[in-house]
C-alpha cells in the first residue's frame, strides 16, 4: 500500500484527558484501573472509567446527541489541538472532502438503561426526550462527529467488537487510495454501561481486581472507556515536507475466522493471517517490528491463543506487551487507543511495559514480554486487535525517515 500519515493523533482514558497524561502513565507504570463504582454494578471488578463525564455539555444544537458516548467524543476531540488539526484540514480540502471513520462497540446503550427506568408506570411508553437514533444507534457517534465538525464528506461506524477501531483505519486507507476523500477522522469511542459489564461476568470473563495481561494467574478483564482520534491523510508529493518523527500507517491485515462467538481459534489461527497480511501490506519481515502492542486481555484464552500465534510469526525475540492493566479493555476503542500507544512508542523511542503482570505465564513463554518499559529506537511498530466471533485486525505503523 501507499503509507498514510497520521497528521495528528490523541487519546483520552481512565489514565487522563490527552496524550501527555497518557505517556506519563505509559512510562511511570501508573495504572488507572480502580475498584469499579459505576451506577448500580454489584459484583466485584475493576474499571478504567473517564472522570467528570457527567458534566461535559454538548453545544447548543446537538443536544439531541447528548449520552455518555458521545460526551467522552468531545472530551476526546477537544484534546491535544485535534479539532484544530480537522478545521485546518477542512479548510484545506473543504467540508466535503473529510470523511469520518469511527469504531464504536456498545455506543450510547447506557442511554436507554437509562431511559428503560424511566418508562411510564402506566403504558411502559419511553420518555418522550429519549432519542435512541442519536444515542444507543451505533452510527450515533459518526454523526455525532461530522455534525460537531460540520463536515459534509462520507461518514462510517465499524463495529466489530474489539478490533472496531483498528479496522478503522484499512477503511480510511481505502478511502483515500480511491480518491474519493482527502483527509479522515478516524479512531474509536467507547463507554461503560451494565449491558458490558454484567454482559462479560456472565461469560466468566471479568476479573474481581485489575486485570494482569499474560500472567500465569490472571482470571479475566477489566473493562474501560476511552476515546482516540487521528487525523489520516495521503503522503505529500514532496517526502522532505514530512515533519521529522511523522508516524504512518503503512500496512493493516485483517482475517475473520469465525471459529467461535466469544472465543478465539485455540491456535490463534486468525491473529496469524492477519499479522502476516500486515507485515505483507507493509513490505516487512518479521525481523523488521521492533515493537508488538498485544491485544491481551487477561483471560487465560484470549493470551494463550495470541501468544502461540505471535511465535508462530515473529519467534521469540521481538519486544512486546499488552498495555490493557494501564486502561483497561475499553472494547470499541481500544484499536484506536493502541494505534495512539504505538505512535508515541515510535516518536518517543520506547516501548512500554504491562501494568499488573508479575509473572509472565510459563504456557505462554518464551516471549520477550516487557515487564516494565525499555527506552528502543523504534522504526516499526504492530498493534494487534482481536473481537468476538473472530475479527482481527493488526496494523504496521512506521516512523518516517528510517530504513526498514
Amino acid at each position: 500500500m501507499n503509507p498514510i500519515l497520521l497528521t495528528h493523533y490523541t487519546a483520552t482514558t481512565c489514565l487522563g484527558v490527552g496524550n501527555a497524561a497518557l505517556l506519563q502513565a505509559l512510562r511511570s507504570m501508573r495504572s488507572g484501573l480502580a475498584p469499579c463504582d459505576f451506577d448500580t454494578v454489584d459484583f466485584p471488578t475493576w474499571t478504567g472509567t473517564v472522570a467528570d463525564l457527567e458534566n461535559v455539555r454538548l453545544p447548543e444544537g446537538l443536544q439531541h446527541y447528548d449520552c455518555r458516548n458521545n460526551r467522552l467524543a468531545q472530551l476526546g476531540l477537544q484534546a491535544d489541538g485535534f479539532a484544530d488539526a480537522v478545521r485546518q484540514a477542512m479548510q484545506r480540502y473543504g467540508a466535503d472532502r473529510v470523511a469520518v471513520v469511527l469504531g464504536t462497540s456498545t455506543a450510547g446503550i447506557y442511554s436507554t438503561e437509562l431511559a428503560y427506568r424511566a418508562r411510564h408506570p402506566e403504558t411502559g411508553a419511553l420518555p418522550s426526550d429519549f432519542h435512541y437514533a442519536e444515542t444507543h444507534n451505533t452510527f450515533s457517534v459518526g454523526a455525532f462527529v461530522k455534525d460537531w465538525f460540520g463536515l459534509q464528506g462520507p461518514a462510517e461506524v465499524v463495529s466489530t467488537a474489539c478490533s472496531s477501531s483498528a479496522k478503522v483505519f484499512a477503511s480510511a486507507a481505502r478511502l483515500l487510495q480511491a480518491g474519493l476523500v482527502d483527509a479522515v477522522v478516524v479512531g474509536g469511542v467507547d463507554t461503560l454501561c451494565l449491558t458490558t459489564l454484567y454482559g462479560f461476568r456472565s461469560l466468566g470473563l471479568t476479573s474481581g481486581q485489575a486485570c494482569r495481561p499474560y500472567d500465569g494467574a490472571r482470571d479475566g478483564l477489566s473493562i474501560g472507556e476511552a476515546a482516540a482520534f487521528a487525523l489520516v491523510e495521503r503522503l505529500p508529493h514532496d517526502a522532505q515536507a514530512l515533519p521529522a518523527g511523522s508516524v504512518l500507517l503503512t500496512g493493516y491485515g485483517e482475517t475473520s475466522d469465525a471459529h467461535h462467538m466469544s472465543a478465539p481459534h485455540p491456535e490463534g489461527a486468525g491473529a496469524q493471517a492477519a499479522m502476516q497480511a500486515a507485515l505483507q501490506m507493509a513490505g516487512l519481515q518479521p525481523q523488521h517490528i521492533g515493537y508488538i502492542n498485544l491485544h491481551g486481555t487477561a483471560t487465560p484464552s484470549n493470551d494463550l491463543a495470541e501468544g502461540k500465534a505471535v511465535r508462530a510469526v515473529f519467534g521469540t525475540d521481538t519486544p512486546c506487551s499488552s498495555t490493557k492493566g494501564f486502561t483497561g479493555h475499553t472494547l470499541g476503542a481500544a484499536g484506536g487507543v493502541e494505534a495512539v500507544i504505538c505512535a508515541l512508542a515510535l516518536t518517543q523511542g520506547f516501548a512500554p511495559g504491562s501494568a499488573g503482570t508479575q509473572t509472565l505465564d510459563s504456557a505462554i513463554a518464551p516471549l520477550r514480554y516487557l515487564l516494565q518499559p525499555e527506552d528502543l529506537p523504534l522504526q516499526h511498530a504492530l498493534s494487534n486487535s482481536f473481537g468476538f466471533g473472530g475479527s482481527n485486525c493488526s496494523l504496521v505503523f512506521s516512523r518516517a525517515g528510517g530504513a526498514a
